[in-house]
C-alpha cells in the first residue's frame, strides 16, 4: 500500500486555518503528523507555531497579491515563486505525495510547487464564491471540495469534532457571543457597545471576541460601565465559548458559519461588505433560504431590530441546524483522498503489468 505523506498549506485568516486544523486533527487521530506550510504574516503562526500535531512547520514571508499596485503585485509574485522552489526541496525531504490547500495567499508557494513536482493537489474552497487563487489552481487540482458546489464529491464542511461535541439546543437567550473572527470586526464591536447596557439590564451575559485592534477600547468600555463581559482577542477554545452562548452575532466567513451551525448556535450574520464577490453574504444566504439564520448588512442593522430579534424562542432553528452539517465531514474528506490515491496506485500498477 502506498504510504501517504501530507502537506497542509494555506491560511492568513481563521477561516482557512480552521480547515487546516480540522484535517490535522483527523490525521492525528489516525496516527499521522502532517507538515504545515504557511506564512509569517496573517494568523498562521498564532494558530500553529506551538502545535505539536504537525511533524514540521514552515512559515514563509509571503503576502497577498490582490489590492496592490503593479510593483507590489510583482514583488509579491516574485516571493511566491521563490518560496515555491523551496517547497520542492521540502517535498523531497519529507517524501511528500499529497498537498492539501485550504486557500489564502499562504497556500500559493506549496500549491504551485505541487504542480511542478507532479504531486497530488487537493483544494478546499470554503466560500460560496471561489477565491482568485483557487480559480487558478483548480485547473491543476485533482479535486476541489466545497459545501456549496454540486460538483464536490464531499459537501459536508470539515469542522473540528470539538464543535459537535459541545453542541446543544438553545431556546431563550441568557448569553450572547459577539464574534468578529480572529481579525476582529469593527462594525460588530461598535454595535456591541450600543446594545451592551440593555443586554446587561436584561441579565444577558456577553462574550466578545474583539480582534487585536479594538481589544483595549472594548475592554475599557466594559470596565467603565461595570459590565462583566468575557472579552478576548483570540482563543484556541472557541468551541467552549460557543457552548456557553445561546445566540451569536458574527461575520459570515465560511468556517465561522459552519462551526456555529455544528454547535447548533442560532446566529445573526453581518457579512463583511468588502469580501471578494460579496461571498460572506452568499455564504449566509445559503442558510437563510432554509430558515436557519438571520442576515443584516452593516447599513441595515439597527438596535431596535436586534433587541426585538433576541426576544424570540430559537428552539426550532437550533434543533434544525443539527441536520445541516454532519459531524464526520473531515473523516469523509480524508477517506475520499486516501481511496483516490490508493486506487490510482492500483491502476498504475496494472498498466505496468499489462
Amino acid at each position: 500500500m502506498k504510504e501517504l505523506s501530507f502537506i497542509i498549506t494555506g491560511g492568513g485568516t481563521g477561516g482557512h486555518l480552521a480547515i487546516a486544523k480540522a484535517l490535522k486533527d483527523e490525521l492525528n487521530r489516525r496516527g499521522v503528523k502532517p507538515v504545515f506550510v504557511g506564512s509569517m504574516n496573517g494568523a498562521d503562526r498564532e494558530w500553529f507555531e506551538k502545535d505539536k500535531g504537525f511533524a514540521k512547520k514552515y512559515f514563509f514571508n509571503t503576502t497577498g497579491v490582490v489590492d496592490k499596485n503593479v510593483f507590489g503585485k510583482l514583488f509579491a509574485l516574485a516571493k511566491i515563486f521563490f518560496y515555491a522552489k523551496k517547497c520542492q526541496k521540502i517535498f523531497e525531504e519529507n517524501r511528500t505525495n499529497i498537498v492539501f490547500s485550504v486557500g489564502g495567499y499562504s497556500a500559493a508557494p506549496a500549491s504551485i510547487a505541487s504542480s511542478w513536482s507532479g504531486l497530488s493537489l487537493y483544494i478546499h474552497e470554503q466560500n460560496s464564491k471561489r477565491g482568485s487563487l483557487n480559480k487558478i489552481l483548480s485547473k491543476k487540482a485533482k479535486v476541489v471540495f466545497s459545501s456549496y458546489h454540486d460538483s464536490s464529491p464531499i459537501k459536508d464542511y470539515p469542522v473540528s469534532k470539538e464543535f459537535f461535541d459541545s453542541q446543544r439546543v438553545r431556546g431563550k437567550i441568557k448569553t450572547i457571543l459577539f464574534l468578529g473572527g480572529s481579525q476582529g470586526a469593527t462594525a460588530i464591536n461598535n454595535f456591541a457597545k450600543t446594545v451592551a447596557l440593555e443586554l446587561t439590564q436584561q441579565n444577558i451575559k456577553i462574550i466578545h471576541q474583539t480582534g487585536k485592534k479594538d481589544y483595549q477600547q472594548l475592554k475599557d468600555f466594559y470596565d467603565s460601565h461595570n459590565i462583566k463581559a468575557d472579552v478576548f482577542t483570540f482563543t484556541t477554545q472557541l468551541s467552549k465559548k460557543m457552548h456557553t452562548a445561546d445566540f451569536a452575532i458574527s461575520r459570515a466567513g465560511a468556517s465561522s458559519l459552519w462551526e456555529l451551525s455544528a454547535n447548533m448556535l442560532p446566529t445573526l450574520f453581518i457579512p463583511y461588505p468588502f469580501a471578494y464577490h460579496d461571498h460572506q453574504y452568499h455564504n449566509a444566504k445559503f442558510l437563510e433560504i432554509q430558515n436557519l439564520t438571520f442576515i443584516k448588512k452593516e447599513d441595515e442593522l439597527t438596535k431596535d431590530y436586534f433587541l426585538d430579534l433576541i426576544k424570540k424562542d430559537f428552539t426550532e432553528i437550533s434543533t434544525n441546524l443539527k441536520n445541516i452539517i454532519k459531524p464526520d465531514g473531515v473523516k469523509l474528506l480524508l477517506d475520499f483522498i486516501i481511496k483516490t490515491e490508493q486506487s490510482e496506485v492500483k491502476i498504475k500498477s496494472k498498466i505496468k503489468e499489462d
